[in-house]
This record gives C-alpha cells, structure tokens and sequence, in this order.
C-alpha cells in the first residue's frame, strides 16, 4: 500500500495566539485515535514555531545555517501526518477530514505528497 506525507501548511501570522484550543486538540486527538485504528496513520505531530527553526543550505560549494523566522516565508509546515492507504482518494480524504475538524480561526492547508518507493 502507499505511504503518503501530509504537510500541514500554516500562515503563522493569522494563527491564533495560544494556538489549538482544548476543544480543537479533543477532536484532533479523537480522529488520531480513529486513523491509528483504521491502520492508516503512521506518524504525525506537530512542529515548533519558524521562529524556533534553523535553515541549512548548499549553494553548491558549502552549507550555510540560518537561524529562524525566515522573512520570506509567510505559510510554514507546521505539522506532519505519515499515512499508509489503499489509494490516493483515501489519502486525500483523511487530509480533508483533517482540516475540517479546525475552526474558523484557522487557515490552513494540507500538502499530500507521495512517498517513491526505492
């Protein structure tokens, strides 16, 4: 069965301030427990603010390291999901059902990538 990568996407800026609400973070954890059941969720969490990240790059020649927030990211990843499913319609589905139990308040997104198989 594949294995997918389910990037959260969150614009920083216009979330709220004390982060997910304990009612958010219920039912997250209820679908959470759904998807462990179903054998379909692998791995997820999420991530530290940007302002917390290091950037690590090549320009071809050496690395350079940069401390976060990075000025020209507006949208961040700020959370994972690593998912096992029959098919991509099925991981597309689990995503969608993600990102609908999140309020109003929200802005967010969902980048589903497949994981290539070696």
């Amino acid at each position: 069965m594949p294995r997918y990568l389910s990037l959260v996407r969150i614009d920083e800026s216009t979330a709220p301030a004390g982060g997910p609400s304990a009612e958010l973070m219920q039912r997250m954890g209820e679908l959470i427990e759904e998807m462990t059941k179903a054998g379909v969720l692998l791995d997820t969490s999420g991530l530290t603010p940007a302002a917390q990240a290091v950037r690590v790059a090549w320009d071809g020649e050496r690395t350079s390291v940069t401390d976060g927030p990075f000025t020209e990211s507006k949208e961040v990843v700020g959370g994972y999901a690593f998912m096992q499913c029959k098919d991509r319609a099925e991981a597309l589905e689990w995503a969608r059902r993600f990102l609908s139990i999140h309020g109003p308040e929200w802005t967010l997104a969902c980048e589903l990538r497949e994981i290539v198989e070696y």
